[in-house]
């Protein structure tokens, strides 16, 4: 039996200063090692950056949380926030209540002498002139609505509420059937969701007038970009995920079907044979002709949405590789690639035309670790780590040069996609019920220098926990996970050129099937009906 050797947390190990005065690394999620606290001093940065831009609302004599002001915002930091947030639903809640008849949904909160109401017309803005607020949707946005299914998706799993469920479903299958249909934001001809022509998932055009008006006018230049477009199947598979929780099996595979039917043709007209093109754009040509050679901030996000095959998903991450080496840039987590000689204001590396992200950074980690390529991801952490280091925080985005680019967006938004990226990735848990009581178990420890760690996440508002502790030995490796569990679907990664002879099973030798990704090997097995707190799994060697 291959048994823990130290016990976690404790401040010193053989001499080494591994645990912080008081444990302020810990929190969910939250790591501890026999050998430093490093890793879990960067997700405590990570955290503290998330908590710095928590802000309240008040309107209508009610009060609303919101990490930053746009839905937008808060949904990608819902992917990390919601492990420890209190309130997730009252911001999410209030755009899914004041949503358009026809579908659409509204997205930010703003002063009213901040003016983005005057951007849109009537139809795209409410005003709520006692609180001097006004609640707007840029209209040439495109990914709001599967943002909001996103949001809830992140919700539900950590309450389980069936009644909230059943009461906002229409609400958000009504958002998607709009972005799918409206003659504004839907393609007929190629059948997929369509922008004005922006960068990425940005909220401006290359013409200058855009800086004060966010419309979708009658002689708007459209594209079609594969960000909404993998949001949008997303969004329908998560649809599809809400009809089963509540028996609606009909139409769930109502939703995969249409989901299914994006991906064809995302397939046919946006993958050029190794990644998606920036923009396909519909009847004009742009401002020049790299688009088909051209990598956005969206593409790991493709990857992980589920839209792409292990092959494709290996495809686009070896392309990162590859520009790793030739970039003249400090790291290739381009927001674009190449940028444009100018995009409105912006010179090649500066905002989103060209600047190195932290969300990308996030999301592409994330990517590799789930698709055989785990070195590369735990380089890309590591490679962050030393940037926060330096640093003492995270930016929104840097220059090539690696100076920070602070100012126009939110920072949190990049501390949460590094945060998903150890959570799911590294550490590879995922909650595929609701309150973990359905985990995918898929860590990659062995590709870290760690022989001996203790993990936790889990749901800070449910107080639900999951704690996991991990050794490697010569003679094997060994998880424990404490957990709610009842269905374990294990996929654990074995270290390079290590064979798995033997798995106990809390002790009891047990069945298991190999699975190869590229050069990593994974032991794998499935476990259901569990009614015991701890699950131990012994890997011989």
């Amino acid at each position: 039996m291959i048994e823990f050797q130290y016990k976690l947390p404790a401040q010193n190990i053989e001499g080494r200063r591994n645990g912080t005065y008081n444990n302020r690394e810990l929190g969910l999620p939250s790591v501890l090692t026999t050998t430093s606290h490093r890793l879990g001093d960067f997700l405590h940065l990570l955290r503290t950056n998330i908590y710095a831009d928590r802000a309240l609302v008040f309107l209508g004599g009610k009060m609303m949380m919101c990490d930053k002001n746009w839905i937008r915002d808060h949904v990608h930091v819902m992917k990390a926030m919601r492990h420890f947030e209190y309130d997730l639903g009252s911001f999410l809640n209030f755009i899914i209540d004041t949503q358009r008849e026809d579908g659409q949904f509204y997205e930010l909160i703003k002063q009213m002498d901040d003016y983005h109401w005057k951007m849109v017309d009537e139809d795209c803005r409410i005003l709520y002139e006692e609180d001097n607020l006004s609640l707007v949707r840029l209209e040439l946005e495109a990914d709001i609505e599967y943002l909001v299914v996103e949001g809830a998706t992140y919700f539900y799993r950590t309450n389980g509420d069936n009644e909230w469920l059943r009461r906002v479903l229409p609400k958000l299958e009504k958002g998607i059937d709009y972005i799918t249909s409206d003659e504004k934001r839907w393609d007929k001809e190629h059948g997929l969701v369509k922008r004005p022509f922006t960068i990425d998932t940005w909220d401006f055009t290359n013409d200058l007038n855009s800086s004060n008006d966010r419309r979708i006018h009658d002689d708007e230049p459209m594209s079609i970009m594969h960000g909404d477009n993998s949001g949008v199947y997303r969004a329908m598979n998560q649809l599809a995920f809400f009809n089963r929780r509540l028996g609606n099996e009909e139409k769930a595979l109502m939703w995969e079907e249409r989901a299914a039917k994006i991906r064809e043709n995302m397939m046919k007209y946006l993958w050029n044979g190794d990644f998606f093109i920036h923009q396909y754009h519909l009847g004009h040509d742009g401002i020049d002709d790299l688009e088909n050679k051209r990598m956005s901030l969206s593409l790991p996000y493709d990857i992980n949405r589920g839209v792409t095959t292990v092959e494709e998903s290996r495809k686009i991450i070896e392309e990162y590789m590859r520009r790793r080496e030739t970039t003249d840039y400090f790291a290739e987590w381009f927001s674009i690639d190449p940028p444009y000689k100018k995009f409105h204001k912006n010179n090649p590396g500066e905002y989103v035309n060209g600047a190195i992200s932290p969300f990308t950074a996030g999301e592409l980690a994330k990517a590799a670790f789930e698709n055989g390529y785990e070195e590369y991801g735990w380089s890309i952490i590591e490679r962050f780590m030393e940037l926060s280091e330096r640093d003492k925080t995270v930016y929104f985005l840097y220059f090539p040069d690696s100076s920070p680019q602070p100012d126009g967006g939110p920072s949190a938004w990049g501390a949460a996609a590094l945060i998903n990226a150890v959570d799911e990735g590294l550490a590879g848990i995922k909650d595929m019920g609701v309150n973990y009581d359905e985990i995918y178990f898929s860590p990659k420890f062995p590709v870290t220098d760690y022989e001996e760690l203790r993990y936790f996440t889990g749901y800070e508002v449910s107080r639900t926990i999951v704690d996991v502790r991990y050794i490697i030995k010569n003679e094997g490796m060994r998880y424990d996970v404490y957990s709610p569990a009842k269905k374990i679907n294990a996929h654990m990664l074995l270290p390079k050129g290590k064979k798995c002879t033997k798995l106990l099973v809390n002790g009891i030798e047990s069945s298991f099937n190999e699975s190869i990704i590229g050069d990593s090997h994974y032991v794998d097995i499935r476990l259901e009906n569990l009614d015991a707190e701890k699950i131990s799994f012994e890997i011989i060697f």
